[in-house]
């Protein structure tokens, strides 16, 4: 069962969610086509029923994880004629890491959704301020912090995450001679700290290939919010052991984001992609 809630009203919905294949996007520079081949960004693109043309989305993933993770809902969005790009998240901070999307953002032209999944929405939030060609933000198991919060101001926000107890810390030194750590999910914990509804054999894969986030990441400040002023949906997933509940709750009412609820995992696009996927649609068919 899932739920939808826009401001104070919530609409509960049944929806069957099928964990997909899909082909990641790995070129920054390209965008798809309806057919699947892809194309330079800035071509053409396949226009929405009513004639108008189908933004690019722009899907950012978070920490302890790449772009594969977007493999079913970037398949689903294709098949529906969407251009999509799935950027590589850096996962240094949120200034440097939003400045590495914009440089996609800028190589795209046209409308563009921003999604962002997990410390990507820190990233979206920043990287999409003052960008006019941004119609919307969906954030996805995320961060939206305002201006001044860190991603582990808010997490312990609220209690229910059990991911201190989960982290694997790796020091090394700098190029500058200072040290600075590094952070992933033991492997073993990783399918029941991140991806409790994922198949254990595939959540094995995700956690070998996971990507580190710098532990400085997670404590730098945000010093923009651009669902502050752009059209926001959020999903907030109620088995989440990374972000509780609870936090996703007052930073989605905060920034009065159209709002669905999925008893699933902090991994919601790995094993709900067409929920996420037909939320992203929804974002892209609102904003125009």
């Amino acid at each position: 069962m899932v739920s939808t809630k826009g401001g104070h009203k919530r609409l509960a919905t049944s929806v069957v969610a099928t964990v997909t294949a899909g082909l990641a996007l790995g070129a920054f520079a390209l965008s798809g086509s309806a057919t699947g081949t892809p194309r330079p960004a800035g071509a053409v693109k396949a226009a929405d029923g009513d004639g108008a043309v189908k933004p690019t989305i722009v899907l950012e993933h978070g920490a302890f994880a790449d772009g594969s993770s977007w493999n079913g809902v970037i398949a689903d969005l294709r098949a529906d004629g969407y251009p999509v790009v799935a950027a590589a998240n850096p996962l240094r901070g949120p200034a440097s890491d939003a400045a590495a999307l914009r440089t996609v953002l800028d190589h795209i032209k046209g409308p563009k959704i921003l999604v962002g999944h997990s410390y990507g929405g820190n990233v979206i939030s920043q990287a999409a301020a003052d960008d006019p060609e941004v119609k919307a933000l969906v954030y996805v198991a995320a961060f939206l912090p305002a201006p001044g919060e860190s991603a582990l101001e808010l997490t312990n926000k609220f209690p229910g995450s059990t991911l201190p107890d989960a982290l694997d810390p790796v020091s090394h030194q700098q190029a500058d001679g200072t040290t600075a750590t590094d952070l992933y999910i033991q492997q073993d914990k990783f399918h029941q700290q991140f991806a409790a509804d994922v198949p254990a054999e595939q959540a094995a894969l995700m956690a070998a290939a996971q990507r580190p986030i710098a532990q400085s990441a997670l404590v730098e400040k945000a010093t923009a919010a651009a669902w502050k002023t752009k059209p926001t949906w959020d999903i907030v997933t109620t088995r989440d052991f990374n972000i509780p509940a609870a936090v996703q709750r007052f930073m989605a009412e905060r920034a009065h984001a159209r709002t669905v609820e999925v008893a699933a995992s902090h991994s919601v696009a790995v094993s709900h992609p067409e929920l996420v996927a037909d939320v992203i649609r929804q974002a892209a068919r609102t904003a125009h």
